[in-house]
């Protein structure tokens, strides 16, 4: 579609794109660079990277073996030996290499729920100290070390 303005060489006609319905303009709410753009997921998938990104000058090694996730609430099918009635989060240990070429390795893997670990925290900075603590807490059952000799900042039992 062109328009002509009178002048010599018609231009194109600028197009503006509408939601379906019709009730404004297309595109984010908010820009990139503001905190808001980011899901309250995704800020907290920030706060376990940056949980372990603090334990890894020290075991850069030993956590390169670790896969880390998140899932939103624990399996309602859980083990009898929880100690939490609704835990902050899982290990599953690593499954080595079977002769049986069926069953792959799947190294150790610590998965933090979000929902539980949010409802915990008074706010934003209680909650990255939570990961931190449940993330070192995981980590140090892993290794099978005192969670303060994986992070000497550790609270421990105050």
């Amino acid at each position: 579609m062109t328009v002509n303005d009178g002048g010599d060489r018609p231009r194109p006609a600028r197009i503006r794109r509408r939601d379906s319905r019709g009730r404004g303009l297309r595109g984010p709410l908010t820009p990139q660079d503001v905190p808001l753009y980011r899901s309250r997921a995704q800020r907290f998938d920030d706060l376990v990277l940056d949980a372990v990104a603090q334990l890894e000058p020290r075991w850069e090694a030993e956590l390169a073996s670790v896969e880390f996730a998140v899932e939103e609430i624990p399996p309602e099918d859980l083990p009898d030996d929880e100690p939490e009635p609704v835990p902050l989060a899982r290990l599953d240990p690593a499954v080595p290499a079977a002769a049986d070429l069926r069953r792959a390795a799947r190294p150790a893997r610590i998965v933090l729920y979000r929902r539980p670990l949010m409802a915990r925290a008074d706010d934003e900075e209680d909650l990255g100290e939570l990961v931190l603590d449940v993330v070192v807490e995981e980590f140090a059952r892993l290794l099978g070390l005192d969670p303060q000799a994986v992070d000497p900042g550790y609270p421990g039992d105050e």
